[in-house]
């Protein structure tokens, strides 16, 4: 973990809209914290590799090192091998896993013909770099970059999960992507904060970043957004918000007996077909 100390609370923007340098230091302090541990703790578990199948029946999978400003991205782009995709697939995954832990959600895509590059943001796994969200919204744009020529004939698409809904929807309008999918997704990073682990009187400590009623608003793409209906950490409620950011109103889709992990630890096609079906449209 990177040495960091933290400001004094005093220190902390009085604007509610601008984040501040201190903002900066707690995001990266937190965000290191959590996500080693969860990191860790699945690790521990058995659950880093749930979901995958026996490799290479279905899918051919290339291990890439994407630059992104001063940091190396670890990346896996897995692609059909019995018939050629249909769509491609941008992943950004969550605050508490790494490549390695979306490549189940990869093979049942490339079994139904996308296919995808799944990334480590800076600090993440064998990605080089700390933490910020800046470098992760600068990481997504690269990532991009890199799916658009590992596939430069499909239609390239962005789906964010859990805190990569908060980065996909802050970068989509520099990408010129097909379509954007948000799964199990929030409305701004204040309020996911506050539901997964901020006490409501530190909320001042959370930087006012990733919200995403402006973003949604300006976009132009077809926006699907999917989430569990017994996601315990993000409220269903708030898909209905993020769809009414955008204009038209997004398509929401709430799957039955699905909570907040599931969708990547056991990929089913309840919760991916939708969305493989919507990708090729």
């Amino acid at each position: 973990m990177p040495r960091v100390k933290l400001p004094a609370p005093e220190s902390l923007a009085p604007d509610e809209h601008a984040p501040s340098r201190a903002h900066r230091t707690y995001f990266t302090f937190a965000i290191t914290c959590i996500s080693r541990y969860m990191i860790l703790r699945d690790r521990v578990f058995g659950l880093s590799k749930k979901g995958r199948r026996p490799v290479g029946i279905h899918e051919h999978a290339l291990r890439h090192s994407i630059a992104s400003a001063a940091s190396r991205l670890d990346a896996v782009f897995v692609e059909p091998v019995s018939f050629p995709a249909h769509a491609a697939v941008l992943l950004c995954h969550g605050i508490g896993e790494t490549v390695e832990q979306w490549f189940g959600v990869q093979q049942l895509l490339a079994a139904n013909g996308v296919a995808s590059l799944v990334f480590d943001y800076s600090g993440y796994g064998k990605s080089t770099g700390r933490p910020d969200w800046d470098r992760f919204e600068q990481d997504t744009v690269a990532a991009f970059t890199s799916l658009r020529s590992l596939a430069p004939d499909l239609p390239a698409s962005v789906l964010g999960f859990s805190l990569g809904s908060g980065v996909a929807t802050a970068t989509i309008n520099r990408l010129d992507a097909h379509r954007l999918i948000l799964c199990q997704a929030f409305t701004s990073f204040r309020r996911a904060a506050t539901a997964a682990w901020i006490p409501k009187g530190l909320t001042r400590l959370v930087p006012p970043i990733w919200r995403a009623q402006q973003p949604l608003a300006d976009c132009r793409l077809p926006v699907l957004i999917v989430h569990g209906e017994k996601d315990r950490l993000f409220s269903p409620r708030m898909a209905s918000e993020l769809a009414a950011f955008c204009s038209p109103a997004a398509k929401v889709l709430l799957i039955p007996g699905t909570s907040h992990n599931q969708p990547f630890r056991r990929p089913h096609l309840n919760y991916w077909g939708p969305i493989i079906t919507w990708l090729g449209k």
